[in-house]
Order: C-alpha cells, then structure tokens, then sequence
C-alpha cells in the first residue's frame, strides 16, 4: 500500500478534530469522480444524517484525479470532521477506496459513493444491524425485500445477471456485492485491502472473496433506499470492466490459487509470531 501511495503526489486537507473528540468510531470513505456540480452538497447531506447518529465521525474524501472542481467543491466544507485528498492521476475507485481505508482510524468502516444516490441516512441502520448481530460486515443490497429502488429496467436486468454471475463462480452468500454502501468492521479490512489487486469496479466482489477466504463470512445484506438519477459514471465501458475484473477475480482465485497462497503466508507469519512469542517467555 506504501508503494502505491508513493507514487502518487497527494494533496491532503488535514484538519483537526472537533471540540471535545478525542477518537474517531466511524471512518466514512467517500471516493469521487468528476462530482464537483454537486459533491458539496451530497457532503453536506451526509454530513447531517452522520451528526444525528451521535457517535465520532470522519469523513474522508478521495478525489480521483479529477480535473474538474471535485477536491475544491469538497474543500469547502467547514465541518472540521472532513479530509480531502487528491491525486492527479484517476487510478480508479478501488484504489480510491484502499487510500480512504489507509488514511482512517474508525473501527467501523462506511463505503458510500459521492453521488449519494444511496442515501445515507441507511448508515445509521447499518450500524444498528452491526451492533446487534455483532457480524463482520453489513453490505446494502437492491435485492433485499426492504429495499426502496428508483432503478431503470435495463439497469436493473444487468444488476440481476451479474448477481447470478457471481453467486455461479463464488458462491458468495451476498447477492448484490456491488451496491456502493457498506459498512465494515476494521479488521475485516486490513488484511484484505492491501492484498487487492483490482484498482476499479470489481474491488468491491474481490474485497468480500478475500475476506471470506480470510475467514470473516458473516456478512448480512442490508435494506436500502437508492434513488437513480440517471447521472451515474458507471456506462457500458464501465459494466465491461466489471466483467473482465470478475474474470481476473475468479482466474486468481480458482486458476493461481493466487488468494490461497496468500492465506497460506498469514497463518505461517501467525504461526512464527507464536513461535517467537513461546520463545521468548
């Protein structure tokens, strides 16, 4: 992840926390790409719905590499709760998200797109489930009974193949892997964040493949409200670039046995660690 970070010129909007919080509970990632028309105003609708659930909060904007006024629009925010930070390049929302996850301090964990066609008063109920079941993550899904989707037909018949795609090559208990709100515990991410190899859209399907992998398979499927607005920067490019990333994913995970090796190498460093530990008592 290091690696990564250095090679990239990142402008940062460090600032302090607010009066009288001393630790952050809920980290917020926010990655943006070409929202500067409305991002101050989605920032400052979330900003409202996360004052009400009364917990510490940070809000982390990464704007990927956007030329237009994205990291600029964002940075007026005046909420002292919200970092922005930038790089020139658009390496895409996987990475995006890898740098919110490095640069946050929460034990839980919120992905939720810039957009906010997601509302993000379902945060609060993400969290309620969390807390309630103690499971390891909670991830919005259009195909949850609860759920209230404003969503064209064609883009609701592409949603639906490409569930029944991954649920056929992962068999993955989570039907809709790439609804951009979901709620995490943090040491669901460390682990699997830093091993990913998918910089784009299909970061979200080799997130949970990697976790469950890593043994964290208690993730429920959340109730959400989306409200399409036709304005959306996933296109027919974007939806073949899911695709070929869901190829890498499975070429990985069934072919290489690329995340087995990788789950073979943590419990042999766990296993050391023991060893040195018993060695030194």
């Amino acid at each position: 992840m290091i690696t990564d970070l250095e090679r990239l010129s990142i402008e940062s909007e460090p600032r302090p926390l607010a009066a009288g919080q001393t630790t952050v509970e809920l980290s917020v990632i926010v990655p943006a790409y070409r929202e500067g028309r409305r991002i101050h105003g989605n920032l400052t609708r979330l900003v409202g719905e996360l004052d009400k659930l009364g917990v510490p909060y940070e809000v982390i904007v990464v704007s990927d590499g956007n030329t237009d006024d994205t990291a600029s629009e964002a940075k007026r925010m005046e909420s002292p709760a919200v970092k922005v930070f930038h790089y020139p390049m658009n390496v895409g929302k996987g990475f995006a998200l890898s740098l919110g996850v490095a640069q946050s301090s929460g034990p839980l964990v919120t992905f939720i797109d810039a957009d906010m066609e997601l509302d993000p008063a379902n945060i609060g109920a993400f969290i309620e489930m969390m807390t309630n079941s103690a499971c390891d993550a909670v991830i919005g899904s259009k195909r949850h009974p609860g759920s209230r989707v404003s969503y064209p037909a064609f883009r609701r018949l592409q949603s639906l193949m490409y569930q029944l795609l991954v649920r056929v090559l992962f068999n993955l208990s989570v039907r809709d892997t790439q609804t951009g709100l979901k709620l995490f515990r943090r040491r669901v991410l460390e682990e699997p964040v830093p091993r990913r190899a998918i910089m784009r859209f299909g970061f979200d399907l080799e997130l949970l493949v990697v976790a469950r992998l890593l043994g964290y398979r208690d993730i429920r499927e959340a109730p959400i409200r989306l409200d399409y607005r036709f304005e959306s920067t996933v296109h027919l490019g974007s939806a073949w670039n899911v695709l070929w990333d869901t190829a890498a994913i499975f070429y990985r995970l069934r072919v290489r046995r690329h995340y087995d090796r990788v789950h073979r190498a943590r419990l042999q460093q766990k296993a050391d660690a023991i060893k040195d530990v018993e060695a030194a008592i």
